[in-house]
């Protein structure tokens, strides 16, 4: 690099990369969903904690608790499990924001480590999650597991293949 050139940052980034036709439609559709994804995990982050303790997640809570207790659960250990579901979400919403700001650069910037990064982060986060949901027999968190991987794996495979910069 030259003394007299600027040093690429994030702000002119942008500039460099060669603009795709306006008429990209698909990716803009793709681009969409994926903003669409984080926004519904910030929303299900910040509504967690405020409907962990509701009259109608009762069954949802008999349900954990049958894993760990053959009769009803003593109220405390309610109340631990409310608590850890109130501390996960506040994680996802955190999470969310990452994500968030992820789709924001691998649309600006159309570089596609940005979206392997966000792949890279379901495929931490999957098989955990699904091998810890098996292992206590919730399949309603396998399904919503399930659905969220249909929902954003192919997409960010799509931006992946697409975005070649």
């Amino acid at each position: 690099m030259n003394m007299n050139e600027v040093a690429p940052t994030i702000d002119n980034a942008a500039e460099r990369v060669t603009p795709w036709p306006s008429s990209d439609k698909a990716r803009r559709i793709v681009v969409r969903w994926m903003y669409a994804a984080a926004i519904v995990h910030l929303l299900v982050g910040v509504a967690v904690p405020w409907l962990a303790g509701a009259p109608f997640a009762d069954a949802y809570h008999r349900g954990i608790e049958l894993h760990f207790w053959a009769a009803t659960a003593p109220e405390p250990a309610r109340a631990q499990q409310i608590w850890w579901m109130s501390m996960i979400a506040a994680t996802v919403q955190c999470a969310s924001v990452w994500m968030l700001a992820l789709v924001h650069l691998g649309n600006r910037l159309r570089r596609r480590e940005v979206w392997g990064w966000l792949l890279a982060g379901l495929l931490v986060w999957a098989p955990q999650d699904v091998l810890f949901s098996l292992q206590a027999r919730v399949w309603g968190h396998v399904a919503i597991d399930a659905t969220a991987l249909v929902a954003m794996v192919p997409p960010l495979v799509w931006l992946l293949t697409r975005d070649t910069v």
